[in-house]
């Protein structure tokens, strides 16, 4: 079986707990305004444009040497990602492995399966980015193979989800709740927080609210908007909005009051408060 994959990136720090190498699966059934990769968007091959790259030299069909047009997505079995995994395998420690992201992975649920079953083969730690809003089966199928449930919890409300990520969380708070007895291995529930959308206190602490009650939870942790996902224009950017930047000292505060009033830890990028 082959999978299409956007990229494998070496030595993540940002990926799950210790020093990760990240697999970004191609696919994803959401489309949020403020997506960090939109080049993970689609599940097929498609050309990323760099515009502050372009030289404008007209030479486009014969290949771009200034790095402005990138083909994003290439074919691979599971063993000959985790053959690329190992090569970082003396870096990993007690903690590093391999995490899985995208996109949203579970798009590929018999390609996902593959490649955690080869990691769990080669004894690696596996770590899962995932928006959780798919088929329950998919995720319980998953569930011998993960040592780390990184899950997003976008938007609270409904309405809003819907509007600012193409569908409904029912399912996604449906599917955490349903799973959480058995996330045993480690489970941290995140949010990026884009200002204007979902950075107010009392839409944060609904969340953190949620996070707290669960009782495998690791860490509730506030991911920061960046506009990075700009810089990548694609076919599927097109609708894509800037927003501000939240104040990380307001964050810094919600964060160390969310903590105190649901017993839980919190992490602003990986950082805790």
């Amino acid at each position: 079986m082959k999978g299409m994959v956007a990229d494998i990136q070496r030595t993540s720090v940002h990926d799950g707990p210790g020093l990760r190498t990240t697999v970004f699966l191609k696919g994803c059934n959401m489309r949020c305004t403020w997506c960090h990769n939109p080049e993970t968007l689609q599940s097929k091959q498609e050309i990323i444009y760099y515009a502050e790259k372009c030289i404008h030299c007209g030479k486009c069909e014969e290949g771009c040497y200034t790095g402005a047009r990138v083909l994003c997505g290439k074919e691979y079995r599971a063993e000959e990602i985790l053959d690329i995994v190992e090569e970082d395998r003396v870096y990993y420690g007690k903690s590093g492995g391999m995490t899985v992201s995208g996109g949203e992975p579970s798009a590929q649920p018999e390609f996902l399966l593959e490649i955690v079953k080869e990691a769990k083969k080669r004894d690696i730690n596996v770590g899962i980015e995932t928006n959780f809003s798919m088929d329950l089966n998919i995720y319980q199928e998953l569930l011998p193979y993960i040592d780390c449930w990184m899950v997003d919890i976008k938007i609270y409300d409904e309405e809003k989800h819907q509007r600012y990520t193409g569908i409904s969380n029912k399912k996604i708070l449906s599917n955490i709740r349903r799973l959480d007895p058995y996330l045993k291995c480690g489970l941290i529930i995140r949010t990026p927080v884009i200002e204007g959308v979902n950075s107010e206190k009392e839409e944060l602490k609904k969340i953190a609210g949620f996070a707290g009650s669960l009782k495998n939870l690791w860490y509730y942790e506030l991911l920061p908007y960046h506009p990075l996902g700009l810089s990548k224009q694609t076919e599927s950017s097109k609708d894509m909005k800037r927003f501000e930047t939240p104040n990380k000292e307001k964050l810094k505060k919600y964060a160390e009051e969310f903590g105190r009033i649901y017993q839980m830890k919190v992490k602003i990028s990986n950082i805790s408060v």
